[in-house]
């Protein structure tokens, strides 16, 4: 029971992940950009942006993720949608595909949700159990008339 439980929500979360993406995987464009830290206007601290080029405009989107390293002058992959290449991410597992906020909102509602299926299947009431014992499948015919 647990594997099957645990495969139907890998599927749905891959489901999910696939078609959920912004800027969109299919339709989206993938280039080239380098990594340079500069000072965030917002909130005056110093964070790496990703500088690429669409064509004679150039562009820089925000490339700090947590957990995810990033030093001066790398090499990145950036993923954008090509009627607003201002909105891009940077093209990877960790940070495009995989969202921490989302994979730990999913996994908690899964341990919920599996939890409440355990607790329900190993407390059968009194009279759950005796109709269970007391069940006798019919014998079925190979074919029906």
């Amino acid at each position: 029971m647990y594997r099957s439980i645990s495969l139907i929500y890998l599927a749905l979360y891959g489901c999910f992940v696939i078609f959920a993406r912004q800027p969109d995987y299919f339709d989206g464009e993938i280039t080239s950009a380098t990594i340079h830290f500069a000072k965030d206007s917002a909130t005056q601290v110093i964070v790496p942006f990703a500088n690429f080029s669409v064509g004679a405009n150039k562009y820089s989107v925000k490339a700090s993720y947590p957990l995810r390293p990033l030093n001066e002058s790398d090499k990145i992959e950036v993923i954008y949608d090509s009627t607003n290449p201002k909105k891009a991410v940077i093209y990877s597992i960790w940070g495009y595909w995989i969202l921490w906020d989302e994979l730990l909102v999913s996994l908690v509602i899964y341990l919920i949700l599996f939890q409440v299926a355990v607790g329900i299947t190993n407390n059968p009431t009194p009279e759950a159990l005796i109709e269970q014992l007391e069940f006798k499948p019919k014998p079925k015919r190979k074919y029906d008339d």
